[in-house]
């Protein structure tokens, strides 16, 4: 399966996106996936997906608002679902 650059340039022949879904997940060498799928609500089958590796999740987080910016989606409108191989790590009990 072969995947798409997420950063597309907009161009009048690029379909509408209203919708953004992303899932952020942890690696084993603590880098992040990003998967993203943007469509039209009212059309689904007008869909671009794509996937990159961030180094960070702030990274991530600043790919995600570059491309919400970029396709002018509502924050109203983006999914988010993060997945960690350790949810507690990190954290003080």
């Amino acid at each position: 399966m072969r995947f798409s650059p997420i950063f597309m340039k907009s161009r009048s022949k690029v379909p509408r996106f209203t919708n953004l879904f992303v899932c952020i997940s942890e690696k084993e060498d603590d880098n992040y996936t990003v998967q993203v799928r943007l469509y039209h609500q009212a059309t689904p089958a007008s869909t671009a997906w794509g996937e990159e590796v961030a180094h960070s999740l702030e990274m991530a987080s600043m790919m995600v608002s570059a491309l919400a910016a970029e396709f002018s989606i509502a924050q109203s409108q983006i999914k988010i679902k993060i997945r960690m191989r350790d949810p507690k790590g990190g954290t003080r009990h």
